[in-house]
């Protein structure tokens, strides 16, 4: 009985020490400024992919306008100038 006691005594000193040892690395990685680094240069990734999603969806705006004013020529419409607010009814 006394062993088992002992043993597990033994167990939760370790994993104390493991604990203690786990946090004060943590600890020293935080005060280092890594994960503050790792955070803008994630950021900074994520910011560089957004203006990208942002220049692709205005090309492909501009280039299925551009087909809508072929179409229209094709057919004999006359496409809208841009901002002429042409079918835009109600007020801002």
């Amino acid at each position: 009985m006394f062993g088992a006691v002992l043993g597990k005594a033994a167990g939760l000193v370790v994993t104390g020490l493991a604990g203690a040892v786990t946090y004060d690395g943590v600890k020293r990685v935080a005060r280092s400024g890594a994960v503050r680094e790792a955070a803008v240069t994630a950021t900074a990734w994520g910011l560089r992919g957004a203006r990208a999603a942002e220049t692709g969806a205005e090309k492909a705006r501009l280039a299925t306008a551009d087909i809508v004013s072929e179409a229209r020529g094709r057919i004999g419409e006359e496409s809208p100038a841009p901002g002429s607010g042409h079918g835009h009814t109600h007020e801002h």
